[in-house]
């Protein structure tokens, strides 16, 4: 995961080769309708809706296990809300 001051990022990487598999960010046209009203993308709304989404993705893709990688960002706030809701959506860390 990664995020900015204004948006979120989201991907599954292969573990041999590292391409990405799935990805989902508040830059895709659906999230963005869904985030009428609540701010850009840069806050925990924004990151619990790509938490679910990477996971929905994930899981239709035949994930559903994945190791979590916050690029060296705190455990709090967005990515603590963005991985809750990936871990309530399915996936497992």
């Amino acid at each position: 995961m990664h995020r900015t001051n204004l948006n979120i990022y989201a991907s599954v990487l292969s573990a041999n080769g590292g391409r990405v598999l799935v990805s989902a960010s508040t830059l895709e046209q659906e999230v963005r309708n869904q985030l009428t009203g609540q701010g850009r993308g840069g806050n925990a709304a924004a990151a619990k809706i790509i938490g679910t989404r990477i996971a929905q993705k994930a899981t239709a893709a035949g994930i559903d296990r994945v190791a979590f990688d916050r690029s060296g960002f705190h455990y709090h706030g967005r990515v603590k809300a963005l991985a809750e809701a990936a871990r309530e959506a399915g996936l497992k860390f």
